[in-house]
Order: C-alpha cells, then structure tokens, then sequence
C-alpha cells in the first residue's frame, strides 16, 4: 500500500538525537503528569474526543511546556527562535523530527504524546500527524488522509491491551501488529527479548521511534502479516496483539481492517496462537466477533480455541450492526466526507452483514494459556460491567485457580483450607422486616468486581474462611448450627465452593 501521501518520518537509525530530544521533553516537563497538570482534567480528556480547543486555550502562553504541547501534539506550527532553547533544534531538523515551515517556523513531522509507564515510567508514543488521540479522524479532521497506512497513537484498546496482560519475566515476547509499538513498550519491562511485527513497515519505523525516544531498548522489528514473520522453531512466553479486528467490507484502512472475510482475522490469529506458545505461555488479544443468525456466539468462540490451551474470553460489549457500521465510519472520519459517499460506505457494510447473516458484532478480551492438562478448561462468559484495571495480576490468578481445581477433586477439596479474598462484602435482598433475605450477595470490588448470589450455608462458609480450619471442618459446624445432616452438606456443598473459587471470592491458603 502506498503511502505517499504521508509526510517522511524521522530517521530511526539516529539514537543519539532521539536520547537528546527525550532529556528536552522531560527537561520540560512534557510527560503524563505535566500534560495533565498544564491542561487540566477537561481540557486533557476532550482531546481523547478529537477536540483541541480547550488545550489551545491551555497552551496560549511562552512556556517550554506549552511550546511542546502545541509543536508535537496538537500540529502546531511555532516560532523556530521560541524552541532554540528548549530543543537541539538543528538536530532535531536534521533528523526529521522538525521541519521548517513559512520561514522562522519550525512543525513536527509526528505527534508524540507522553504516556506514563506501569513503574513510573516516562514515555513517549510517536505516532502519524493527527493520530495522538481520538482515531483515524484524529485532530484535525484527517478522514481522508486515513486512507492510507497511517499509523495512530495511544487508544481505549491500546491501553485496555496492557491493562490486561499478564506481567511476569519472560524470555521471549511477541507483539503481533505493533503499531506505534505501545505492547511492545510494556513487554520490554519484564520480556529479556521483544519481537514486533506488522503488515504496515511504516509501523515498524514508528515503533522503533517510540522505543528510542522511551529510552526503551530496540526491539526486533519484523514486517509480514500474523504469524508469518515468525520462525517454525521460535515459541514465546508471551504474545499480545490488538489486530486489524474491525469486520468490514474490504481492507480500506490497513490500521484496523483485516483484509479477511468477517472475523476470520480474528479467528486465524486465536488458531494459530497456540503452536507459538511455550509451555505455561500466555497469549492475549482484543477481538471482534460475529453474531451470526441461528449460532450461539459462544460455541463459535469455543471452536476458535486451539488444543492444547485454557481459554478465557470475556465478551465486553455487543453493538447491533448498524451502531457497529456508524462506530467506525465516524472513527475514521468518514463522517466528514461528502454526504453521498458516507452513505454509499454505510451501505456497503451492511450489504456485507446481510451477507453473512451477522446480526451484531461482540467486543472483548481473549486469553490463551498454553497447558499439559488433559483437558483444557475454556470460559466463554459476557461481562459488561465496570471492572478495575489493570487486570492483569487476575488474569494470571484465574488460571491459577484452573490448575487448582483441576488438581483437587471433592475429597481432596474438603480437606483443603481457604481464605476468603480481599475487599468482598455481603449483601443482604429482602423486603423489609423480614427475618431471612430472600437471597444473600457476595460482591468483590477488586478485578472484576463480580457478584454471585449463594445460599446460607455459602455466605456463613465464605464468612468464616480465614485460613484456619479445612472446609469439611467449617461444613461440619455449620451443619451442627442449622440442624442439617453433615454428610449431605459435605455431599451438596463442593459446587458451590468450586463456584466461589473460580470466580475469586476464595483463595487456597498455603
């Protein structure tokens, strides 16, 4: 695919100005932090919405800070006497980084907009002219511009992606479909080696501008499309990708469509993940799925999951096809275009739905676990509701408690001692002055904050689990309490535990 239409980007074989152009930013003070505290929580929030006046208005005076908030992330021209100063200009015009426009003025060739690490880190991810925030139609309305490989910046399902990984030391990480290189930044933390690949080769020369202006050792870049850049002998600790996942007629925008008919990028990519997975690897995507007519959306996931993995896939959103259609026509900036156009466009993707049968599209999240068990345990559930990032730490503790409960059968179980998780309550429903609650709720405001109703005999089980006494020995005195046989409560009761300890509201002590 061409990419003409885009300006040249700085070289990325020249570190040492990268590493002189970083110490500027910070010198400034041009990080997460600084942007947040200079714009104001307003102000910051409505550029995710493509809106830039209120940090225009943000960014009037002659500070270095506002100097570099309006050069490198809302496009605008400024004095080149301003920024002598606070930049290594000349190298930066050297480079690429800046270019000279109208004479005495100097512009950016890429936005860069700062982005705190997990640790604290100092970031920066370097991404096309109006791609910092907001989609494809970014700041400044660049919808048609968008019709090429233009590489966007930070997003909801960039940072989702990260929230969402399991982080521990890896010997090998792969990012598949880099982009501006944002996974591949995070994998660098805890991965000894880091490979980023991508369709686009304009994304590769801007992944290796975010990782040098991070500070961020280089990657290894490779360009091709899913799996086909990686070796037959290579295998990974860790793969994360946020693909092309958007279903849509045709392969217009090579930043999010995927080129294959419906979701089948989505499910090649799931498919093939588990030949690239070490043992006990993890492999994480964001996806997009069919609703298709006369189908259980689940079991068409399920049938995506490959031998040899535990699969959880959380589906967190449902549009009907129609939204779906609106959703990424305006994310791109066709909404802009001329009227007759944008229709014909709207059209097309529904001709496309009626095709396929496609009553609406899901959203979610795809974990893999590479495992020797003999049978793999794979969740399919819809969750909708607000969780708490990142996750995760409860990711990597949901598949802790598979191998668990698959290494404990109900005997095993009853001997076992527990302990209720962190930050759960109970809820009691029921109409008022009534002696018993019609149904007892326990809630966790951690992680995914689930809810699960349970019974008496669950709620004063959990209540009690401090570590100290087995279950079978916490059922016995409870059976004594309410009068009940203690070999039918011991028969009756696993269930419920093995129900509490998937979902996290009980741990296994030590």
């Amino acid at each position: 695919m061409s990419t003409s239409s885009l300006p040249a980007l700085p070289f990325s074989d020249r570190p040492d100005i990268a590493a002189r152009l970083r110490d500027a930013l910070l010198g400034a003070s041009f990080t997460a932090d600084g942007l947040l505290e200079l714009l104001g929580a307003p102000a910051y929030a409505a550029l995710a919405r493509s809106e830039i006046v209120p940090a225009l208005r943000a960014t009037r005076g002659d500070t270095p800070l506002e100097m570099l908030v309006r050069l490198f992330l809302l496009q605008q021209p400024v004095p080149h006497a301003r920024v002598e100063g606070v930049l290594p200009v000349d190298a930066c015009l050297e480079s690429g980084w800046l270019v000279r426009v109208d004479g005495d003025e100097v512009a950016a060739t890429v936005d860069v907009r700062p982005y705190g690490g997990p640790g604290g880190e100092d970031w920066f991810i370097v991404s096309d002219l109006g791609c910092a925030v907001g989609g494809a139609g970014g700041i400044g309305g660049r919808g048609r511009q968008a019709d090429t490989a233009v590489v966007l910046g930070v997003g909801g399902a960039s940072t989702t992606l990260a929230g969402i990984t399991v982080r521990r030391s890896a010997a090998a990480a792969l990012d598949l479909g880099t982009g501006s290189g944002i996974q591949a930044l995070h994998a660098a933390q805890h991965a000894t080696r880091v490979t980023a690949t991508d369709l686009n080769p304009r994304a590769l020369h801007i992944t290796a501008l975010t990782l040098a202006l991070s500070g961020v050792p280089a990657a290894d870049l490779r360009e091709g499309s899913l799996f086909e850049p990686v070796r037959d002998d290579e295998t990974y600790d860790l793969i994360v990708s946020n693909p092309p996942f958007v279903i849509s007629p045709g392969a217009r925008l090579t930043y999010r469509d995927g080129g294959m008919g419906g979701d089948d990028l989505c499910r090649t990519l799931v498919q093939q993940a588990g030949e690239r997975l070490s043992e006990g690897g993890f492999a994480q995507f964001l996806a997009n799925w069919q609703h298709v007519e006369g189908e259980d959306w689940q079991d068409r996931l399920r049938a995506w999951v490959p031998r040899g993995c535990d699969a959880w896939i959380v589906q967190r959103e449902v549009q009907d096809v129609t939204q779906y259609a609106e959703l990424w026509l305006r994310d791109a900036g066709d909404h802009r275009d001329d009227v007759a156009e944008y229709q014909a466009r709207y059209d097309a993707w529904l001709d496309e739905f009626e095709a396929r049968k496609v009553k609406a599209v899901g959203f979610g999240w795809i974990t893999l676990r590479r495992t020797d068990a003999a049978e793999p345990s794979v969740t399919v559930e819809e969750w909708p509701h607000p969780v708490e990032q990142p996750l995760g730490d409860t990711v990597r503790a949901h598949f802790e408690r598979l191998d668990y409960l698959r290494a404990h059968d109900d005997a095993a179980l009853l001997e076992h001692h527990f302990r209720l998780a962190a930050e759960i309550v109970q809820e009691q429903v029921g109409l008022p002055g009534a002696e018993d609650p019609e149904h007892v709720v326990l809630r966790q405001h951690r992680g995914m904050r689930r809810a699960t109703k349970v019974d008496t005999v669950g709620a004063g089980f959990a209540g009690v689990c401090d570590g100290s006494l087995s279950a079978g020995r916490i059922l016995d005195a409870i059976a004594q309490l309410v009068g009940e046989d203690p070999v039918l409560l011991r028969d009756r009761t696993p269930a419920q535990i093995r129900l509490l300890v998937e979902q996290g509201f009980l741990d296994p002590a030590e």
